[in-house]
């Protein structure tokens, strides 16, 4: 009698049926609430959505396992719908951004090659002016005119669609960008998110809750990242269709909101909104910060309410979700201390910095490439070999491209990114360094740097502010702030204010957008 080969590979009827199967363990508990519409679903009410979604893209579509569709709309429920639908069915979700341009958009249908495209009617006219490939044999407006998914979809008699499915599966095609290269389409299997939950679970960032509200966007991994897990810890989710800092102080205040992930700028909006300070943060046990680490000022507002903040840090390529900082002690503290680290690598995740040249491991407290490897990276890029090899080796480990440094107690710290880097009389310059020292300064909310061409140093930094609402700072005097914190080659030879700052349509600061400003 021969042995299964590889557990990873062997169709499960588990794998991907999450709605089926939290819904056996808890059907009344409060799975989702619906912010937007006031409306609350148990894990039962998800399943039976799911089925009857499930049922319609199986016998009125046709659609199957490997068969894709794109997905354009914010945070809604019909979102949920469909990515527990496609787990049952083995189809596999594409979301896309409604932040990007005409011809991004076309050129990754292009490439997906979807058989659906489903979107939500305020981004019909975007939707209009697309070409869309042969591929795609049906558009469904979630709530146009004809109200097509409540009055069809939702209205069909479901059946048991759930498919064995492995672990190596595709779940996801998500999106990543870039500024001038065109989008990579990271294929991230049922493996990966379910050692993402792992691991998220494991180092106890939202399992301790009952209530989580989703910040992040469904078209980035990030949105799933945080469903997922709580999905499959039976937590309550809040859904928001999209960040509304009045409506998060409100669910804040009404006790509906235990935990929440957000990016600084998120905090920041919230912190200078009317409601903020008096609004009731009592319910609310902790926050998790992404993408980079929050500032002091902006913690120690957080920590002055009670409320600990902690930090991660991961990458769709290989996580989505890989460091965390988690205070050692119960010291409010000690969290101001270690502010800039993003902390050590999770529970299920390998971490090292190696020397960018050689490749070299290198010691604590020397700068490097931050490297990871765990059973949650992805399965490479769609239909391009020669960029997934770059990225990732034999060995497993991705290649971030974010230096990074750890010190003798093993935390780690992010110094940006190896290819922002730029020279400046012979001397490597790293622009998300300059960004950091122009943030110190309590008047500015928002810095991006870019090196430039110059006629002496080769290139020279430039910076763009956004300051604080009712705050201006000279020009001359932020340069005399840089220099407090900066190396003289470092500080920017020219700061200019704007309203906002530069970003690409994932969201990222767009330097080349600033190159451009300063010709």
């Amino acid at each position: 009698m021969g042995f299964i080969s590889h557990y990873d590979d062997l169709p499960m009827d588990w794998v991907g049926d999450w709605a089926g199967r939290r819904a056996a363990l808890t059907p009344r508990r409060t799975a989702l609430y619906d912010s937007f519409t006031e409306k609350s679903y148990s894990f039962r009410d998800l399943d039976d959505r799911a089925c009857r979604v499930g049922t319609y893209l199986a016998d009125v579509l046709g659609l199957g396992k490997g068969d894709v569709i794109s997905l354009i709309c914010r945070n809604r429920i019909e979102a949920i719908d469909l990515y527990l639908a496609c787990g049952k069915l083995g189809v596999i979700l594409a979301p896309l951004s409604q932040r990007l341009k005409k011809p991004e958009l076309d050129d990754l249908l292009g490439r997906l090659k979807p058989r659906v495209l489903v979107h939500e009617n305020a981004f019909a006219e975007l939707v209009s002016g697309l070409a869309l490939p042969a591929s795609v044999q049906k558009v469904l407006d979630i709530d146009g005119a004809q109200n097509e998914f409540e009055n069809a979809v939702l209205k069909t008699e479901p059946r048991a669609v759930n498919v064995p499915l492995a672990l190596n599966d595709t779940s996801l095609y998500v999106h990543t960008g870039g500024t001038t290269a065109v989008p990579k389409i990271c294929i991230v299997s049922h493996r990966q998110m379910v050692w993402n939950s792992f691991d998220i679970l494991a180092t106890g960032i939202v399992g301790a809750f009952r209530s989580v509200l989703i910040t992040f966007p469904f078209f980035h991994v990030g949105g799933w990242n945080t469903f997922t897990p709580l999905l499959h810890a039976g937590v309550t989710s809040v859904l928001l269709r999209e960040f509304n800092p009045g409506l998060i102080l409100e669910l804040i205040h009404g006790g509906r909101v235990e935990n929440f992930g957000a990016v600084e700028a998120m905090l920041q909006f919230l912190i200078a909104h009317p409601k903020f300070k008096d609004t009731d943060f009592s319910k609310v046990k902790a926050i998790t910060t992404a993408a980079a680490p929050c500032s002091k000022a902006v913690m120690q507002v957080f920590l002055d309410k009670g409320i600990p903040i902690s930090q991660t840090y991961g990458m769709t390529e290989a996580g989505p979700s890989n460091f965390a900082y988690i205070a050692r002690t119960d010291s409010m503290e000690e969290l101001l201390v270690n502010s800039a680290s993003i902390g050590t690598s999770m529970f299920h995740c390998d971490a090292k910095i190696v020397d960018q040249e050689s490749g070299q491991e290198v010691g604590p407290g020397e700068v490097g490439v931050l490297c990871m490897r765990s059973p949650h990276n992805f399965d490479g890029y769609l239909n391009d070999p020669a960029r997934t090899e770059k990225l990732i080796n034999r060995e497993g480990w991705v290649y971030t491209g974010d230096l990074a440094v750890k010190d003798q107690d093993g935390l780690v710290c992010i110094k940006g990114r190896a290819d922002n880097m730029f020279i400046t009389g012979g001397e490597n310059v790293s622009p998300e360094e300059i960004e950091q020292a122009l943030m110190k300064h309590p008047a500015v909310a928002g810095a991006i740097c870019a090196g430039v061409p110059d006629p002496k140093w080769g290139q020279a930094p430039v910076a763009l502010v956004v300051f604080h609402a009712g705050q201006t700072v000279a020009e001359e005097e932020l340069k005399t702030f840089c220099r407090e914190h900066l190396a003289g080659y470092k500080v920017p030879r020219e700061i200019r204010s704007a309203a906002g700052l530069p970003l690409t349509g994932a969201g990222k600061l767009d330097r080349h957008a600033l190159v451009a400003m300063f010709p």
